[in-house]
């Protein structure tokens, strides 16, 4: 789509790059962290290399269960993740987002880092991938639900690595 927006957000975290790179590449620290705010984990399998998946599943505060489905195209230690990000099903299967039938399948997410005076920026870049206009559409006008989803997800990263910091 020739009008296709480009969805970036960023943020600063007080800990070191190398801090901020393994809690996003070991399963014990990504079910700390990931996901909206007041969620639980219920399941969460890594399989961090280009081709692994990293496959979880969320329960909100009122009960509802959500699955996701993160594919791994590219790594480059400690300065980008890429991937094919999806909702699943409890195998593993791409479906629709739970609450939009038009959201895109699948979104190309890239993750990058820096590192300055012992702070970490992290930022992300989403676009759909393989998306029709309609859906392309939606995603252009949602970003700002994705900022409230992702700024309660770099809030509980935030926390997170301030306390494993200390």
């Amino acid at each position: 789509m020739k009008d296709q927006k480009v969805y970036e957000v960023s943020r600063v975290l007080n800990a070191p790059l190398s801090l901020v790179w393994k809690v996003h590449t070991e399963v014990k620290h990504m079910a700390a962290w990931w996901g909206p705010a007041g969620f639980k984990m219920l399941k969460n399998d890594l399989d961090f290399r280009v081709g692994g998946v990293f496959h979880y599943g969320m329960e909100s505060p009122d009960g509802h269960k959500m699955w996701g489905i993160l594919t791994y195209r590219e790594i480059v230690p400690q300065t980008k993740i890429v991937t094919v990000t999806s909702f699943s099903d409890e195998n593993g299967g791409i479906t629709r987002h739970p609450m939009s039938n038009v959201w895109p399948l699948e979104t190309l997410n890239t993750l990058t880092l820096t590192e300055s005076n012992g702070k970490t920026t992290i930022t992300i870049r989403s676009v759909p991938l393989n998306a029709n206009e309609e859906e392309c559409n939606m995603f252009n006008n949602s970003f700002d639900g994705m900022n409230q989803g992702f700024g309660g997800m770099f809030k509980q990263l935030e926390d997170y690595v301030s306390d494993i910091n200390k």
